[in-house]
């Protein structure tokens, strides 16, 4: 079965007319499901052939000339590709039966689609867009703020380059992302709903959250501070660095609301086993005992051989400030595990100035 803007032609050779016109064919009007509809007569044949007629036509085209609209959750996954499951299952019941289906026709969901396909063999896969993150929603703001505070639309550059930037793996993982994953469309919501939440804005707000409007009042108050973030975040995603860093129980866990770019990139740079070797060999070669900085603890001393250059290392300023550079052995700290995990607790980070005075004080 063939699509065209006016008509179906199945393989048979059988043509079944339609409404169809500019918008696409329409084998019924938009009115209720049809009654008697069922997919059971659909085959695993069929579902294939709607999948190279997907390809052959491109997304676009396929989901204008059956008659639907892109999937919002389910999609069909075949040889590592996504298909709109709903619009698949449309095509793939006029291949087997001479009927086709329309969106209008049948409902989609855990309930129809998704059971007569996984039955037919094939994988169907639930893919919600995640949630926006704090480091995503910086990235936004700072084209907001450099625009006078005005939304831009998904057609201007330097949406589809932030766009472009926010596919790096850093902040979500591929596997986890629709199709419609922050194309431009989508960047271009995000900025009206920055946008309209600023306190001067006067018209209609658009359905924005709670934390645009956390990161919209950071800009405000502290413009030079968020901009520094929002440009070692690109920095950051630019350079397309390993995404994860390893779990610590005392940082917290970054999640949608904190972002955690920077924060990743921070503990994998401070773990890394090169830069730790190096920073202890620089210690003794100025006649420096491996023991904090912070608190004087003495690894050695307490547990012998088995504590011998056990030592943390700590970059002194966080990656918000420095971006992301090369690391000189001077911007490195030998602290304690308990030392490391105090400044690490809450934001923001203490220097080891700062909690050598809380020790002090103490």
């Amino acid at each position: 079965m063939i699509l065209s803007d006016h008509r179906w032609t199945p393989v048979n050779e059988t043509t079944f007319e339609t409404t169809g016109g500019a918008s696409g064919p329409r084998s019924v009007a938009p009115t209720p499901y049809r009654r008697g509809v069922t997919l059971a007569d659909i085959t695993r044949p069929a579902v294939l052939a709607a999948i190279a007629e997907f390809d052959r036509l491109g997304r676009d085209e396929f989901l204008r000339l059956a008659g639907f609209g892109r999937s919002k959750l389910y999609y069909l996954e075949y040889q590592g590709r996504l298909y709109d499951s709903k619009a698949i299952v449309g095509y793939a019941h006029g291949q087997s039966t001479g009927t086709p289906l329309v969106s209008e026709d049948f409902s989609g969901g855990d309930k129809t689609v998704v059971p007569r396909l996984t039955a037919l063999g094939f994988d169907v896969r639930y893919m919600r867009n995640p949630d926006w993150t704090r480091d995503e929603i910086i990235l936004a703001c700072a084209l907001v703020e450099a625009n006078g505070w005005r939304q831009l639309d998904a057609a201007d550059q330097r949406v589809k380059e932030l766009s472009e930037l926010l596919q790096s793996p850093a902040i979500h993982p591929v596997d986890q992302r629709g199709p419609e994953f922050r194309n431009a469309a989508g960047v271009g919501r995000k900025t009206a709903d920055i946008a309209t939440a600023h306190p001067q804005y006067l018209g209609k707000k658009t359905n924005g959250n709670r934390l645009d409007r956390e990161v919209l009042d950071d800009f405000i108050a502290r413009p030079a501070e968020m901009h520094a973030v929002a440009a070692a975040i690109r920095t950051a995603l630019a350079a397309d660095e390993p995404p994860t860093a390893g779990p610590d129980p005392d940082v917290p866990d970054p999640t949608a609301d904190e972002g955690g770019v920077l924060l990743r990139l921070h503990l994998r740079r401070e773990r890394d086993p090169k830069i730790r070797r190096a920073k202890i060999a620089d210690a003794k070669r100025h006649g420096l005992a491996i023991a904090c900085e912070i608190c004087g603890f003495d690894f050695a001393k307490t547990y012998g051989v088995r504590g011998t250059d056990y030592i943390e290392c700590h970059h002194r300023t966080p990656l918000h400030v420095t971006g992301p550079t090369k690391t000189r052995l001077a911007d490195l700290a030998l602290i304690c595990s308990n030392c490391h995990r105090m400044i690490h607790r809450t934001k923001p980070w203490l220097t080891v100035e700062e909690l050598q005075s809380v020790m002090q004080r103490s």
